[in-house]
């Protein structure tokens, strides 16, 4: 099935959630509400603006699609205590879910999609089915060094917008198009100084980079206890998930199914968006039989 433009425009409505520690989470709510749910959470070290142009494509089918920034992250608040355990985001995650209601399809990329999956095996069921992207519950660690590896190349910044536009471009050289300036301003925030920073909480490298390999073993037994129907989306180019991981993810979890996107890496969704959003409208049109 080939993705047709969405038939018009569809506005972004602002939301203001709250943690149960009481840190402001903010989202971005596309289409009606009485419409079946579609709940993104984005990869460490992004924001919700990743999922914009399949958000709102999905609105536009039919669906209200809810783009989460995590806290520390985008719009959402940062923690003055440096509260960024995982079980922070699971709780989070946990709590938005409750708010959107029990038909809601949960659809999270590399970190998102592993808060996701633990949310749903330890509180569940929170959605009515999952849709993994490029992440399973071990990972390539060499893939992951890399991208935590340009997180923290620049901890001073940039001097202008262009030159982090040139920073992205050399770190996603296979993507054709450069980010506009509108887009890279809502990667990254203005300081006092005038230089431009990523729009996440430094801390969060220390907090949630270094914790990562210890939840492993946790990990891998919620993906053994999710029964909700659940799709794995993989990129034909990552480096962070390979073929053993997912042999060893569909081992747990069998009545998951995979798809592979051709052409993209573990940054699937701004690679080949149209494949992605396509992938997606596939799949929570038809996710298959319900929870055992």
């Amino acid at each position: 099935m080939a993705v047709s433009p969405a038939p018009s425009p569809v506005p972004a409505a602002p939301l203001v959630l709250q943690a149960s520690d009481g840190l402001p989470l903010a989202a971005q709510a596309y289409g009606e509400s009485g419409h079946p749910t579609l709940l993104f959470t984005h990869g460490f070290g992004q924001t919700a603006s990743a999922w914009e142009a399949s958000a709102r494509h999905l609105a536009g089918a039919g669906y209200r699609a809810v783009t989460l920034d995590a806290r520390g992250h985008g719009r959402s608040g940062w923690s003055a205590a440096g509260a960024y355990a995982l079980d922070h985001f699971v709780d989070d995650l946990r709590q938005v879910a409750q708010g959107c209601g029990p038909d809601t399809v949960l659809i999270g990329a590399s970190m998102g999609g592993l808060v996701g999956l633990l949310a749903e095996a330890e509180h569940g069921p929170l959605f009515r089915a999952l849709i993994l992207v490029d992440i399973t519950p071990r990972w390539e660690q060499a893939g992951v060094e890399r991208i935590l590896g340009f997180m923290r190349a620049h901890p001073e910044g940039f001097v202008s917008l262009e030159a982090a536009g040139d920073a992205i471009a050399a770190y996603l050289p296979h993507r054709r198009e450069r980010k506009s300036p509108e887009q890279l301003r809502g990667l990254l925030r203005q300081g006092s100084d005038g230089r431009w920073r990523w729009h996440w909480d430094p801390r969060l490298l220390d907090a949630v980079a270094d914790q990562g390999t210890r939840y492993q073993t946790r990990l891998l037994d919620a993906a053994a206890r999710v029964d909700a129907p659940l799709l794995l989306l993989s990129g034909s180019a990552s480096d962070v998930v390979s073929q053993a991981t997912i042999e060893e993810f569909l081992s747990l979890v069998p009545h998951a199914r995979h798809r592979v996107v051709p052409r993209a890496t573990h940054m699937l969704v701004g690679d080949r968006n149209d494949a992605f959003t396509e992938a997606v409208l596939d799949f929570v049109r038809a996710p298959g039989p319900p929870r055992r």
